[in-house]
């Protein structure tokens, strides 16, 4: 006990400055193990990519023969003549051009005016519906995809990942009893799990038994300690030769689909991609995004159908939610509700776009008014994607949607 105690005041610095030490105290947040393998998913894949701040959804997916549009965005307008259209009345941002050829193929699926009942204009309580499935009124404390795991993992033995790439574990990726691993380099986090520090923990824990911060440590470290062994092996196992953009939102891709291509048994990934909120001069900001955004995922796509993974993996993209229909006097847009949701994949139901366009003269206190709950696009997801009873997930009985 005492040669433990002399060690980790030796590796004070160390616990000062190194990252993954500080998340290993936290580590709720940030490494918990899985201990199962979903049920009956057939190695089916669902990539979530979550647009953070709020993207304006009206000039992403523009409703170009809509002359109220253009009356409430003077100056932020799309132009008819520079919108990719998709049909006689709606078309993609021009920055969109990559994913125009995803869609024109039949693997893209746009709902339009998704939310939920009585929406929030905050971005962290709408966050948090989003994430959790609850109802606006409800403050649920797991998230919809976490509480699949706890579900659908409840009693299998079989190893199991659920991965974000990123540096903290969201909420929608944490259940009650299992969550998530959130990893952004599977070799350093391997290289930092392999120091003296951390393994004299683990090897020295009968001698600490009793101490209450070192057995809570040996606990949050050897749960994960296995998952993160095995996720390195995998990432060594293929490598891309697809050519991606050297964007931060390509690079999480790219690393996705080497590990789906590799064979690892996780069902869900989950990637973000922040900058959205554009209070002012959107119009530049917003072009940048779009443009980051659809070459990555477009780059994504064509590598999982190179590699013959397209079939089985569904990539799903949302914001928290849309702008406000008028333009601000600032060249941007302020929070708004209900906007539009992506699905992409080989196995779509329903390519091309879901359902009505907005109605811009029926709005919601001059908001986009939603027509789907985004309930009921996480419930088609987890019954006919993921095969879980989403009954029991959202603890409700959702209408589902003809999407997969």
């Amino acid at each position: 006990m005492h040669s433990i105690i002399k060690y980790m005041s030796s590796r004070r610095d160390f616990l000062k400055t190194t990252s993954l030490a500080s998340a290993a105290f936290l580590m709720p947040s940030f490494l918990t193990r899985l201990s199962a393998q979903p049920n009956g998913t057939h190695g089916r894949k669902l990539v979530v990519i979550q647009l953070s701040g709020g993207n304006d959804g009206l000039n992403t997916i523009v409703p170009f023969e809509d002359d109220k549009y253009y009356q409430a965005r003077p100056s932020l307008g799309i132009a008819k003549s520079e919108v990719l259209k998709l049909s006689d009345y709606q078309g993609m941002n021009p920055a969109m051009q990559a994913l125009r050829d995803i869609y024109d193929q039949g693997h893209m699926s746009i709902l339009n005016s998704v939310g939920y009942p009585n929406p929030d204009r905050s971005h962290f309580r709408s966050m948090d519906i989003w994430h959790t499935g609850s109802s606006a009124v409800d403050h649920w404390d797991t998230g919809w995809l976490g509480r699949y795991l706890d579900h659908a993992c409840e009693g299998k033995p079989e190893p199991h990942k659920i991965i974000e790439v990123d540096g903290q574990l969201s909420l929608a990726l944490k259940g009650k009893s299992m969550k998530g691993l959130a990893i952004n380099n599977p070799k350093k986090l391997k290289k930092a799990m392999q120091d003296p520090w951390f393994q004299h923990v683990l090897e020295g824990h009968e001698d600490s038994k009793g101490t209450t911060a070192l057995d809570y440590l040996y606990k949050t470290m050897t749960e994960p300690y296995s998952s993160v062994d095995y996720i390195y092996e995998k990432s060594k196992v293929f490598k891309s030769s697809q050519t991606y953009p050297q964007t931060p939102l390509a690079k999480k891709l790219k690393m996705v689909a080497e590990l789906i291509c590799s064979g690892i048994e996780t069902s869900v990934f989950y990637v973000s991609f922040s900058g959205f909120d554009t209070h002012i001069r959107q119009a530049t900001a917003h072009t940048r995004l779009l443009t980051q955004y659809s070459e990555a995922v477009a780059a994504f796509m064509n590598d999982l159908k190179t590699n013959g993974q397209l079939d089985h993996t569904m990539v799903m993209t949302f914001s928290e939610f849309g702008r406000r229909v008028d333009q601000n006097a600032s060249g941007g847009t302020d929070h708004g509700k209900a906007n539009n949701l992506f699905l992409m994949g080989g196995k779509l139901e329903k390519p091309g776009i879901f359902n009505e366009a907005p109605d811009l003269a029926k709005l919601d206190q001059g908001d986009v008014k939603y027509q789907i709950d985004v309930r009921q696009d996480y419930a088609t997801l987890l019954e006919n994607w993921l095969e879980a009873d989403p009954r029991k997930i959202l603890q409700a009985d959702v209408k589902q949607l003809g999407l997969v």
